[in-house]
């Protein structure tokens, strides 16, 4: 059964969810040490402090952890790892602390965080706010990748080319239609409320029949979608149901949804010049597909470890000798 997006976010922005799968040891160092001199400009070029790459307790964050971990020790960096570690309410703190000082992370639940009303909707916006947010932590980010794992309005191949469907918008073609998602989407404002205020999609009665579906995005969800007891659902981007059961994502040129891409967050102590240009070199590589076939990979029927598909990318994008 593959995790999916909404359990991840609760998990990383509510209460603390159960661990799926340590899929690395955690390091039990304190990652406490001088705090790196300043250069000219007040710049930091390089840091002696270990870095401690944590992850939230999923697999495609621990996935994302080893991509990080391991492309900085080739780049000649000291890097322990502390995977597994919870919802937001405890990673922010232990950035914060020195316990860690390295995480991937999701811009816009980032943001969100930070600043629950926040407006901002495209990848350079939110990029842009967090600049200033987390900054009074005394962290900061580094460049965004292509890659994005967020909700997603999905139909099948079928209804999409019976209907013309390629955006968001297009579904006013399709209704009356059940639409498949958690039970939270009937009342989130890019759930059911914004498909009518942003797109018109159900502004009449009856045109958008609610369907709650307890796994958020999951098997259950894939199934009612594809024998048609629902013909809309929220299924999320990086899910490898999209590719093995060709469903198709619709666009959304007005950004109902909010950017979710993979961001680097480090505590401000660690930056090095090294370590940034290692990992704005990973972010210039990794795109969505890529987020899938690595999580279909380790959570699907091959079970190959977070470490070992991590090993694979990077050497097939160059970056491991």
């Amino acid at each position: 059964m593959f995790t999916t997006l909404r359990n991840r976010r609760l998990a990383a922005t509510a209460v603390g969810a159960s661990a799926i799968l340590a899929l690395a040891a955690c390091s039990n160092a304190d990652p406490t040490g001088p705090a790196p001199e300043e250069g000219d400009g007040g710049e930091t070029s390089a840091s002696s402090e270990t870095v401690v790459v944590g992850s939230f307790a999923f697999p495609e964050s621990q996935i994302l952890g080893e991509i990080y971990a391991q492309a900085l020790t080739e780049a000649g960096l000291d890097v322990e790892t502390k995977f597994n570690i919870g919802p937001r309410q405890q990673t922010i703190p232990a950035l914060q602390d020195g316990s860690i000082n390295l995480m991937p992370e999701y811009n816009g639940n980032l943001l969100a965080y930070y600043d629950t009303e926040y407006e901002e909707r495209t990848t350079e916006d939110v990029d842009a706010a967090l600049v200033d947010a987390v900054a009074a932590d005394d962290l900061q980010v580094l460049d965004s990748a292509e890659a994005e794992d967020k909700d997603a309005y999905v139909v099948t191949q079928e209804t999409a080319d019976e209907n013309g469907l390629t955006a968001i918008g297009d579904l006013s073609a399709l209704v009356p239609f059940k639409l498949g998602a958690n039970p939270q989407f009937a009342e989130l404002g890019y759930g059911v409320p914004g498909l009518k205020d942003t797109y018109g999609v159900g502004e009449n009665a009856g045109d958008v029949e609610f369907v709650p579906i307890e796994d958020f995005g999951g098997p259950d969800t894939v199934a009612a979608l594809v024998d048609d007891t629902v013909q809309v659902a929220d299924i999320y981007t990086t899910s490898p149901a999209i590719k093995n059961e060709g469903l198709v994502v619709l666009e959304d040129p007005e950004n109902l949804i909010s950017s979710q891409n993979i961001i680097p967050l480090l505590a401000s102590s660690v930056y090095s010049e090294d370590l940034e240009s290692t990992l704005n070199a990973i972010s210039a590589e990794l795109t969505t597909d890529d987020l899938i076939a690595l999580r279909d990979r380790v959570e699907g029927d091959e079970k190959a470890t977070a470490t070992q598909a991590a090993t694979d990318w990077l050497t097939e994008k160059g970056m491991l000798g």
